[in-house]
């Protein structure tokens, strides 16, 4: 049989076939809208971890190491030991700006010339902190760019300035640069939430807060994938150098990275999973369906058989019914899930990724549906006697 000509037999119950369609199409659906979202979800935390510099390493003084101190000299240990291609000094704070008569909580970070390889810093608008603003101890800054969207209402604000509160008072910052990063995405979901990141030369903010020392050193190593010997050189350095032990802790955030990829993978697939048990249970509707056709249809069995149709021309004949009566419905489902998704992601301004893996298992699972539960339906229209058909 033709593909219409199955159609057209599937369409005789037109209310029914409809139903059943609709039920593989919510399974469907249910799969198509949890990978994207997963993968998507994914997609942004992975773009959160890289902006934060999760391809560096972070060192720092241990939890319990109450006295030790990140100082330039620990800064010039680490960029001694092999491996290392560049060292970062950090210093970071949560605090409170204003900006147009508002009060903004933000993370502040001290920063270099470095920002932009160490931390993945773009600038948008503007441009990043640099040599000179460093050397001179400017109080100037650069903010996210939903910073700058949250206060002003657009993402351009270079130029314009904002007052932050560090070292028990207000100072007045000009603001150089927006940065674009794969943050933003993130804040724009999470704005009331998350709090704006903003980029200070890390001089001024010693200056301001009356500080010599630093919170963090981030380390960019010539090769990511030899990360592990580098660690251990890096905390026996440190230790040597300051005669102590135990009192540094390294984190690979690049590792961390793949493990909570591994775990979101994990997890997606899980939800996945769950959502196509509904593809099973819609199994039973289409046997049901094909079941009630094959009864109604007793007497047009009897009269093909009667002019030469074999049981096998039959079975295929209701097999296919049932297995286009699912992809249909799986087309559907499918097509629905990636408009909703589409559209949620261009409402929050994300990046629309689909899980085409998680589709395409989804529509083989349908059609393994259809095969599966038309198999008895299709079965039984095969064995009828001619006879007893056209009595019927």
């Amino acid at each position: 049989m033709s593909i219409v000509s199955t159609l057209v037999s599937i369409f005789r119950s037109r209310t029914r076939s409809l139903l059943t369609m609709a039920g593989i199409a919510v399974g469907v659906f249910s799969v198509v809208l949890v990978s994207t979202v997963g993968t998507v979800g994914a997609s942004q935390v992975s773009a959160t971890l890289v902006t934060m510099g999760v391809d560096t390493l972070l060192v720092q003084a241990a939890d319990n190491s109450v006295t030790v101190t990140i100082t330039d000299q620990d800064a010039a240990t680490v960029r001694r030991v092999d491996g290392v291609n560049d060292v970062m000094p950090l210093m970071a704070s949560m605090t409170e700006a204003k900006m147009i008569g508002r009060r903004l909580d933000c993370y502040v970070w001290g920063v270099d010339k470095s920002a932009d390889r160490l931390i993945s810093l773009e600038a948008k608008h503007g441009r990043l902190v640099n040599n000179s603003d460093s050397a001179a101890g400017l109080k100037v800054c650069v903010i996210d760019e939903q910073f700058a969207k949250k206060s002003y209402g657009r993402s351009n604000v270079v130029g314009k300035t904002l007052s932050l509160f560090l070292g028990g008072k207000y100072h007045e910052f000009e603001i150089i640069g927006v940065a674009h990063s794969g943050l933003s995405s993130l804040q724009g979901m999470l704005s009331n939430i998350m709090p704006g990141f903003m980029y200070i030369p890390i001089s001024t903010m010693q200056q301001l807060t009356g500080r010599t020392t630093y919170d963090k050193l981030a380390v960019k190593l010539d090769d990511m994938n030899t990360d592990v010997p580098v660690v251990a050189a890096v905390q026996e350095a440190l230790n040597r150098t300051n005669g102590t032990t135990d009192a540094y802790i390294v984190n690979n955030l690049l590792s961390q990275k793949s493990q909570l990829e591994e775990i979101l993978g994990i997890v997606t697939t899980a939800l996945s999973m769950v959502a196509g048990i509904s593809l099973a249970v819609s199994g039973i509707s289409v046997m049901t369906t094909m079941l009630m056709s094959v009864t109604e249809r007793t007497r047009e069995i009897g009269i093909k058989k009667s002019i030469g149709a074999s049981s096998r021309n039959i079975c295929r004949e209701f097999l296919s019914e049932a297995v286009l009566l699912t992809m249909t419905g799986s087309a559907a489902g499918i097509a629905a899930g990636l408009l909703i998704s589409g559209v949620g992601c261009l409402i929050a301004g994300i990046a629309f990724q689909a899980n085409w893996l998680m589709i395409g298992l989804a529509a083989v699972a349908s059609g393994a549906v259809g095969a599966v539960f038309g198999a008895y339906p299709a079965y039984k229209a095969s064995s009828m006697d001619p006879v007893e058909a056209l009595r019927m």
